[in-house]
């Protein structure tokens, strides 16, 4: 009665207010069906969350903890300048061990090491590279040996030949590379916004490329540094033999000298160049090395455990400081944080320290082996080692079930600026848990990673171009992320 009432303006707006919120509750209805479908497989529906806050309460004091109470630039600082470049098998590698077994302690975690067997390659002390043109004028070139190669014996010389590609070495006849040094001037392509997938399509002429020259009687071969500045510097990085092939030297110059090559070849197409290198780099006896491991003991889930960590590890130009003490740093403060807020995790967090990821990953292949032994539950792992820049989110290397629960955390952390929430790659070091442990979820944190190249194995990766509020960015998103999963992963 009242209804018939109302004119007729009335009706018309009481009609659409009505449609309005049928119409709501339609669009809203698939945001609503994947939290269910996430919360049934992984969430309680009553969390023990800590203070008895919600996740984006907690998620908020966590970032204030990060950026106005962080210790994460200090200690990057410290790993940087007091204890330097930490190479498998280094003294300093030694020294940053000592440091975090340390520093773990101080922050009141149950500290361990985990004995592991290592390479040990040393660079030496001679490492000088040229040109000379048909004049005799020699141009110094800034180069480094690639990570495992084998040394000069003295000074090597050869003519220059120059492939623009690996393909194009592989396609060479004998005839045209025997007895010369090869340069594999390959750029990485600038075309793809994900840098590493850059990184990705150049890596084998880093790794293979010594062995596909020496199959054609090549003397040594020199790449272009995987970079896509054109700068000084050149950058390292592992590179393998191929068994039952002649091992031959491998070196990098950097983007900067391979344009002056390519420049001077293509102004004087019919000079020929001379290359002239030394290196005494050498490989010696493995060596005894350590994961350095800090846990906070679960409560209600205690023998389940969440990993998340860096590799300590880094090359033995620059410092590493974004690959990987951002990593390592990022994942201590995270565990700090969450000790500091007096959070008391379902799962026990344990954050691990990984030595060898740059020349082997026998820090990860160890661990993962050894926590299956022992008859550890792993559900999860996070890594951070795409350096210390902004934050960007995480990728998920899971099932369907893992990657919706990843997709249904985008809202909390979209006033943060983070939006990549998708599947991808977990990391170097917390992969080999997925030959363990079957069903687990791995994820990687993704910062921007325009930057990272320009520093990544090259003697830029210095603590100076690491930026303090990047650094605390990334540490307050591993450790949000890390409450996420110990408070819903079932």
């Amino acid at each position: 009665m009242i209804i018939l009432l109302l004119n007729v303006q009335e009706r018309i707006f009481l009609n659409f207010n009505f449609e309005f919120k049928i119409m709501k509750r339609i669009l809203l209805f698939p945001t609503f069906l994947l939290a269910v479908i996430s919360n049934s497989y992984l969430h309680s529906q009553t969390p023990n969350h800590v203070f008895d806050k919600s996740d984006s309460v907690i998620i908020r004091e966590v970032y204030n903890m990060a950026l106005s109470e962080g210790e994460a630039y200090e200690n990057l600082r410290y790993l940087c300048k007091e204890i330097g470049a930490r190479i498998t098998g280094s003294t300093e590698a030694q020294m940053a061990v000592e440091w975090g077994q340390k520093i773990m302690s101080e922050y009141g975690f149950e500290v361990s090491l985990q004995e592991i067997t290592v390479p040990h390659w040393e660079r030496g002390t001679k490492e000088a590279f040229w040109i000379r043109d048909n004049n005799g004028t020699v141009y110094k070139l800034n180069g480094l040996a690639l990570g495992g190669s084998v040394g000069t014996n003295g000074i090597l010389r050869g003519e220059l030949i120059v492939f623009d590609s690996l393909e194009e070495l592989k396609n060479a006849s004998e005839e045209d590379v025997k007895g010369k040094i090869v340069f594999v001037n390959q750029h990485m392509n600038e075309k793809h916004i994900q840098t590493f997938k850059a990184y990705g399509g150049c890596y084998p002429v880093r790794g293979n490329g010594a062995s596909e020259g020496a199959k054609k009687g090549a003397l040594a071969v020199i790449i272009r540094s995987l970079g896509l500045a054109i700068d000084p510097h050149p950058h390292t990085g592992s590179m393998r033999y191929e068994d039952g092939v002649n091992q031959i030297p491998a070196a990098a110059i950097s983007t900067l000298d391979a344009e002056f090559i390519a420049d001077f070849i293509a102004s004087n197409p019919t000079e020929k160049l001379e290359f002239i290198l030394e290196m005494d780099c050498k490989k010696l006896e493995d060596k005894t090395s350590y994961n350095v491991i800090g846990e906070i003991s679960g409560n209600t889930k205690k023998d389940e455990i969440i990993t998340i960590g860096g590799h300590l590890d880094s090359w033995d130009t620059g410092e590493g400081a974004h690959d990987d003490g951002a990593g390592v740093i990022h994942c201590l403060e995270a565990m700090r944080i969450l000790k500091k807020m007096n959070y008391k995790p379902k799962h026990t967090l344990r954050v691990v320290f990984f030595m060898n990821e740059e020349n082997g990953n026998m820090g990860g292949k160890t661990y993962a082996k050894w926590v299956k032994e022992k008859g550890e539950k792993h559900v999860a792992a996070i890594e951070s080692d795409r350096g210390g820049f902004a934050p960007r989110g995480f990728t998920c290397d899971g099932n369907d079930t893992q990657l919706t629960w990843l997709k249904a955390q985008a809202p909390l952390f979209d006033t943060y600026d983070l939006h990549v929430f998708d599947k991808g790659y977990g990391g170097v070091d917390i992969g080999p848990l997925k030959n363990e442990f079957s069903e687990i979820a791995l994820f990687g944190f993704v910062p921007d990673s325009q930057r990272y190249f320009d520093m990544h194995h090259s003697p830029n990766d210095v603590f100076e171009n690491v930026n303090k509020r990047e650094l605390e960015l990334g540490a307050g998103a591993i450790a949000s992320f890390l409450y996420l999963l110990d408070q819903q992963f079932e």
